[in-house]
This record gives C-alpha cells, sequence and structure tokens, in this order.
C-alpha cells in the first residue's frame, strides 16, 4: 500500500470517530479527528514524516525549520525532521508555545528556531486554521519567514481557504472525506 493509503486508513481506524463533538474550535460537528492516536503511534510517525516531507519538497518548500502549535504539531513537526535527517536533508523542528513562558527566557518558540528561518507551519487538523494563525503570530513575530502550512489532515470546513486568503499556501496529507470514506 502507497504510504498517502496507508496514512489515510491509519487515520480513519484510529483517529476518527462518528458522534456529537464540540471541537476545538467551539464548533459542533458529528465527526471527530484526533489524530494524535495516529501522529503519536510508531508507525504513524514511520508514514508521516517521509510523507510529508515528500509533499514540502513536492511544493517547492525549502524550509530551514517546521513546527506549529503544541501540542497537535509537535510530533509531526519531530517525524518530518528525523525523515529529513535520514534523507541526507536535515530540517530543523520547533514547537510554538501557546503563550510564551512567564518564567527563564519568557519565550513562545522553543527549539533550534533562528531568526530568519524559512518555516512551513505544521498542524494536525485544520478545522478553522486558528490554531495554524497563531503559530504563523509567533513565528513572524520571532523573525521567521512562512513559506507554507502542512496539515496532516483538512477538515475542509473552510479552515483551507482562511489561511490561503491571508496568503499562505496550504498542502495536507489526507481530507476528512477521504477518511470518511475509509472508515470501518
Amino acid at each position: 500500500m502507497d504510504p498517502h493509503a496507508t496514512l489515510v486508513q491509519m487515520l480513519a481506524t484510529r483517529s476518527a470517530r462518528r458522534g456529537t463533538f464540540t471541537l476545538a474550535s467551539g464548533r459542533q460537528s458529528d465527526l471527530y479527528i484526533d489524530a494524535r492516536l495516529t501522529t503519536m503511534s510508531p508507525d504513524g510517525l514511520a508514514v508521516i514524516g517521509p510523507l510529508a516531507l515528500d509533499r514540502i519538497r513536492a511544493r517547492g518548500w525549502r524550509p530551514d525549520a517546521v513546527g506549529g502549535l503544541t501540542l497537535g504539531a509537535d510530533p509531526v513537526s519531530y517525524a518530518i525532521a528525523h525523515a529529513s535527517a535520514l534523507a541526507g536533508t536535515p530540517v530543523r523542528a520547533f514547537t510554538v508555545r501557546k503563550e510564551a513562558k512567564a518564567h527563564g527566557t519568557g519565550k513562545q518558540i522553543e527549539g533550534p528556531f533562528q531568526p530568519g528561518d524559512r518555516v512551513v507551519v505544521i498542524e494536525d487538523v485544520i478545522t478553522t486554521g486558528g490554531s495554524a494563525l497563531k503559530a504563523i503570530e509567533a513565528i513572524v513575530a520571532a523573525g521567521g519567514q512562512v513559506v507554507g502550512v502542512l496539515a496532516v489532515v483538512d477538515r475542509e470546513e473552510g479552515g483551507r481557504e482562511v489561511l490561503e486568503g491571508a496568503g499562505h499556501a496550504v498542502e495536507a496529507l489526507a481530507g476528512a472525506r477521504e477518511l470518511v470514506a475509509a472508515m470501518p
């Protein structure tokens, strides 16, 4: 099975649930996608890292670093960084805190991020685009240049369009319709 089909199958069987849910955006939905059940699993990470790296390269994005808002972006960013090291084209990973620390250095971005970095913002699931926009704001404020946004799943509820409307190219490894079609 190709990596995309493998990822869709993992997400459909592990991460997608039907029911009545309130999403982080506050919206009600009959579909919940907890991508972490896939992105934090060994086989999920092994598929996501190389697949995401391939998609980043296919878009012509040449980032110095990848990262996004903690917690959803973290395992995906690390998987991409690991895959990039194995491929001999290292890309650093970082994480964006929801708020700057109130102690120590007071940083909002943790890890080897550097001002001037070309960055791909990572999301586990895009719904409204709000989490990605929050990460973008922190990255730009810290001197980063956002070259694109990569999500594991696009819920296909307008978030991609919000991000594209704000001038950001978006790539998703899978869409909600694909997951629903593959759900048991």
